[in-house]
């Protein structure tokens, strides 16, 4: 049996981007691409927390950037991960105070959430918002999975501290094509959880470890792969829904080793995978349905680089549609380009889109289309 560890394919892809590109290490510890279409373009530390001066990430495995601790083997102490992944500060909820016509006023339906260890402010809530400790966060996965004393995977802030992230492994695994190609691909629950007011906390189940915010939920339509958890009182308070959640989500997971393992028995036309793309990725058009010489070059671009992604893919698991499937959530989360707002980094707007399931819809497109070439 094959394991995939997609920890080391990570390393490896990026690896070979780096080298590709020319990338040269910069003072902060990132990589910037020197040649090549990507000139310019920052693949580094992918948003980490770095408020205490090194990146807030504790990981069993050794991550492609390597930053954070790694320590081989996993912990299962909490408060051990909570220190080494930098995120045993707590939050607090204060009161939103400004200054006007000469006189110190406070806004009394609003506080601001503050991190104990710097007083960094992280956003600013209501009334009803509570506050959850990175603490409670762990031992709510702890009772979930009715386990204690529990292996985490990983751990660790990003955007400042605003999202906080651990993992632990689900007990079985999905194995593809059992008897043939026998990909392995571990399961795991990630805990997403945010202290800016933004968002609520999330449970999500992955096949990636999140080591710099990247994820890969399942490509199934209304599979329940991710719940949220509002910020009050009672929160995290009653499992019963989580519990069943978690179980309906596992047999999705069921359902996904089953399609997964068609996919992987299908040969692969590359006539076929470039009818999916030009699905994924239409050619874009002037108002008079001409498509422009900018949009062409852009189409063809993408496609050489994914068909190249498509013959990496092909050496490690065949010419099937699987190997298909995997090239286009690879180029998605980790080759496709973005445009993040001025306000933040590349990497950031990367693994922030990677983290809250931007191309979730792509991935379920893909996965729908390449399931009927199973079926021709």
């Amino acid at each position: 049996m094959s394991t995939t560890d997609v920890n080391q394919r990570f390393h490896d892809q990026r690896t070979a981007l780096v080298k590709a590109t020319g990338a040269r290490r910069r003072d902060d510890g990132t990589y910037a691409a020197s040649v090549g279409y990507d000139r310019g373009e920052v693949i580094g530390r992918d948003g980490l927390d770095t408020s205490r001066g090194t990146a807030a990430l504790y990981t069993s495995t050794p991550a492609w950037h390597g930053l954070g601790e790694v320590v081989p083997g996993g912990i299962s102490d909490i408060d051990t991960v909570l220190r080494v992944a930098q995120i045993d500060f707590r939050v607090d909820k204060v009161p939103v105070r400004y200054r006007y016509d000469g006189r110190d006023r406070i806004m009394e339906d609003r506080w601001v959430t503050a991190r104990t260890d710097t007083g960094a402010a992280l956003g600013t809530v209501g009334q009803r918002y509570t506050v959850f400790q990175q603490r409670r966060i762990f031992e709510f996965l702890e009772d979930l999975a009715d386990t204690h004393g529990v292996l985490w995977e990983s751990a660790g802030a990003l955007r400042g501290g605003r999202r906080v992230f651990v993992t632990m492994q689900v007990p079985d695994s999905i194995v593809i094509d059992r008897g043939g190609l026998d990909d392995e691909i571990r399961l795991f629950i990630v805990a997403i959880n945010s202290h800016d007011g933004s968002s609520q906390a999330e449970v999500v189940v992955t096949p990636w470890r999140v080591v710099c915010a990247n994820t890969e939920r399942f490509a199934l339509a209304d599979a329940a792969s991710r719940w949220t958890i509002r910020h009050t009182a009672s929160g995290l308070v009653n499992l019963d829904e989580a519990r069943r959640t978690l179980g309906l989500t596992l047999r999705y997971a069921e359902a996904f080793e089953a399609e997964e393992t068609a996919l992987a028995r299908t040969d692969l036309a590359i006539d076929d995978f470039h009818k999916v793309i030009a699905d994924l990725w239409p050619v874009k058009t002037d108002e008079g349905g001409v498509a422009t010489k900018q949009a062409v070059t852009i189409h063809n671009h993408r496609r050489d680089v994914l068909d190249n992604m498509l013959r990496r893919e092909i050496d490690r698991v065949g010419q099937t549609v699987y190997a298909a499937e995997r090239t286009i959530t690879d180029y998605l989360d980790h080759v496709a380009m973005i445009r993040p707002p001025k306000s933040i980094t590349e990497e950031l707007a990367r693994a922030t889109r990677l983290l809250e399931g931007t191309d979730d819809d792509v991935k379920t497109k893909a996965h729908k289309r390449l399931l009927l070439l199973t079926r021709a």
